[in-house]
């Protein structure tokens, strides 16, 4: 049973900490660790279990990808297709639910949350979307099930009182564009799930994140709490190569997620000079959050790959490092006890 916690049973010293927040997200206190999916580098991604995993390995945050459901409840999963992260293909009983979808853009084939009620998704059980680099994840396939974004924030809520200190959580809203063309959009859920749980403000210990300017502009309007753009490495609907264009993005956001190698380039397989996205960034008032760190050779530039093989781990504790003394506010990864050992 989730433990629901309210402000009034929040020790002071937590609730010191949560007013912190605002400050803890630019300025010279330690950077933030964000845990992307949970601890997804050792637990099936997006699963409680990945997440009370990383917050035993000290995250300050942990990170939910929002989808919906048809019966419009918020579940957690990093894209509305299923089929990578849940055994539905061996469910005889949703065969049929197998179809093709062109989700902004890109033609994809398997089950979408969005022809599921969430009774229906409760009957499934969480893998490993990766089980070739990550086996030792995989071995705990089966033993999850698929959460909703309440039931993290319950997790949050109550590890933030057993452990002492604030576990914020840091939502994604995906593809919200295509959600609202089927008649579930998404900001107004949002914005009246975080106001039910008391966490409807710019010192709440919570992060609305999203690749898409509309949807965080929408949001604006009807929730308070903190906005970051994510920007990948890729065509990317804003501008974060000129000072002007990281000044337009703090009209709608408070934060700036960048893929990593936008503040640190790899040019040549080695490790480069920062960028000056995080001096112009913070000129701004933006606050700068990279992702994503992950330790298999396969995500890491040539000269820190250690090993043979590409789910062999090499060296991404000096990424993260790196990206610490570039003065980034936070970092996302798969490896929450790296990223925090490396903090220091």
């Amino acid at each position: 049973m989730s433990v629901m916690i309210t402000r009034r049973t929040l020790t002071a010293a937590t609730l010191a900490a949560a007013a912190a927040m605002p400050a803890l997200a630019k300025s010279k206190s330690k950077p933030l660790v964000i845990a992307h999916r949970g601890a997804s580098g050792e637990r099936p991604e997006h699963t409680l279990m990945a997440y009370r995993l990383a917050i035993e390995e000290g995250c300050d945050f942990i990170e939910p990808d929002l989808v919906v459901t048809k019966d419009g409840h918020f579940v957690v999963r990093h894209e509305n297709e299923i089929g990578g992260t849940t055994d539905v293909a061996a469910r005889p009983e949703f065969a049929a639910r197998k179809t093709e979808k062109v989700i902004d853009g890109e033609k994809l084939s398997g089950w979408f949350t969005e022809d599921f009620t969430l009774a229906e998704l409760k009957t499934l059980r969480a893998r490993e979307r990766l089980p070739q680099l990550r086996p030792g994840s995989a071995k705990f396939d089966g033993q999850d099930v698929i959460p909703t974004y309440q039931e993290v924030i319950d997790l949050a809520k109550a590890e933030s009182r057993r452990v002492g200190r604030v576990i914020g959580t840091y939502p994604e809203m995906k593809h919200p564009t295509f959600f609202a063309s089927i008649g579930l959009p998404m900001e107004q859920r949002l914005a009246d799930l975080l106001k039910a749980n008391d966490l409807n403000s710019r010192t709440a210990p919570v992060f609305v994140q999203c690749f898409e300017v509309a949807p965080l502009k929408a949001y604006g309007l009807i929730g308070k709490a903190r906005r970051v753009m994510l920007v990948s490495q890729g065509p990317a609907p804003v501008d974060v190569k000129s000072a002007a264009g990281i000044k337009a993005i703090a009209a709608f956001a408070e934060g700036l997620g960048p893929e990593w190698p936008l503040v640190i380039p790899t040019a040549g397989g080695v490790l480069g000079q920062p960028t000056t996205l995080v001096g112009e960034a913070h000129a701004a008032g933006l606050a700068v959050h990279p992702w994503t760190i992950r330790a298999e050779n396969a995500f890491l530039p040539k000269s820190l790959q250690r090993g043979t093989s590409p789910a062999d781990h090499g060296d991404a504790t000096a990424v993260v490092k790196a990206l610490y003394a570039a003065g980034v506010d936070g970092v996302f990864s798969d490896f929450t006890a790296l990223a925090v050992a490396a903090r220091g």
